[in-house]
């Protein structure tokens, strides 16, 4: 996998970071009653997970700050075991986990002088 492929899914995994944020912003309460907003932060979390899995073994060597496997495992249950999501446990990942996944992102963006 070259550079240029790399630095695609990087903003990749940015925008759905964004989105995830922007159908966050009302709350815990509307994630957990509004099928619109699971959908779209779940849907969201699937493509930034995948597009993590599609990284080079070398820019994740390079950041081992970011849990990749954790993140490759929770791909796994939203591809596989979408009927047993918990929805609570992923609103914990929504506040916990990814404002630093976030900031680690923006700071490999950085490092790879993308915009």
């Amino acid at each position: 996998m070259s550079g240029k492929d790399d630095r695609l899914y990087v903003v990749h995994i940015d925008e759905c970071l964004g989105w995830i944020a922007q159908f966050a912003r009302d709350g815990k309460d509307v994630f957990l009653h509004d099928r619109k907003t699971q959908d779209a932060i779940l849907r969201n979390l699937h493509v930034l997970a995948e597009s993590t899995q599609r990284l080079s073994d070398s820019i994740k060597a390079r950041h081992p700050e970011i849990p990749w496997d954790e993140i490759a495992g929770f791909r796994n249950v939203v591809v596989h075991d979408y009927l047993g999501i918990d929805l609570e446990r992923t609103w914990l990942i929504l506040e916990k986990d990814l404002p630093p996944l976030r900031k680690a992102i923006q700071e490999m963006k950085q490092s790879m002088d993308i915009s």
